[in-house]
């Protein structure tokens, strides 16, 4: 399906229908376009949202084309920085059997045929733990039940929440400080039953973070900083 737009075409990469109310667009670090719909919505009413918002769509691309310009893949060599909760930790290739953390990220030159991959399920181990322990945390204070935790691949979408209670958390949160992976989660544990960002949604999450404005920026100004 294509838009023409000025010798442009706006292109849908991934659909995906869900139990959603809403036509939702994400621009993925890719600069590909993916549109989540509800179940029962048209392909000719989800053509025409991605049409309205054209400018928007082809402008996020190029913010996204720019930012893989600014903010170049992982070489994965010695002394190269990987964040791991705020930190960051110098790589060191080293002759073991698995990826460590110390004061070094020691990484096994038998997984450099597949670096990224490799690290990338390493921080998803370590999310799911960390995650975990910090939703059991604040499911207690704020007495709010979710029925599982699931650790995705998502670029931009850091977090979310399903209908059945489920959360969903990106792994590279893992990458961010503590208390911005406390955003987070609390973030989507309050999804629970706002299902909106209205004003009681807000108003619940300052009552458990009170500096989440704080915390909330980290993501604004720090645009590389999940890069890998």
């Amino acid at each position: 399906m294509v838009f023409p737009k000025r010798n442009m075409e706006i292109k849908i990469d991934k659909l995906f229908r869900s139990r959603r109310r809403t036509v939702g667009l994400e621009i993925t670090e890719d600069s590909h376009l993916v549109v989540r719909a509800p179940r029962h919505v048209g392909q000719e009413y989800i053509e025409s949202i991605v049409f309205k918002k054209r400018d928007w769509i082809l402008a996020k691309q190029q913010l996204f084309r720019q930012r893989k310009n600014d903010y170049p893949a992982k070489q994965f060599v010695d002394n190269e920085n990987f964040f791991y909760l705020g930190k960051p930790y110098p790589l060191r290739l080293v002759e073991g059997e698995s990826i460590s953390l110390n004061d070094y990220l020691e990484f096994p030159r038998r997984l450099l045929l597949n670096a990224r991959d490799n690290l990338i399920h390493w921080y998803k181990t370590c999310a799911l733990e960390k995650i975990r322990e910090r939703a059991e945390f604040y499911a207690t204070v704020t007495g709010l039940k979710y029925s599982s935790i699931r650790i995705s691949n998502a670029q931009k979408r850091f977090g979310s929440c399903s209908y059945e209670g489920n959360l969903n958390f990106s792994w590279r949160i893992i990458m961010a400080p503590l208390e911005v992976i406390d955003y987070v989660v609390v973030h989507e544990l309050i999804h629970l039953e706002e299902k909106n960002h209205a004003g009681g949604f807000w108003r619940r999450v300052g009552l458990v973070l009170p500096d989440y404005k704080m915390r909330k920026r980290f993501f604004k100004n720090n645009q590389g900083f999940f890069n890998l």
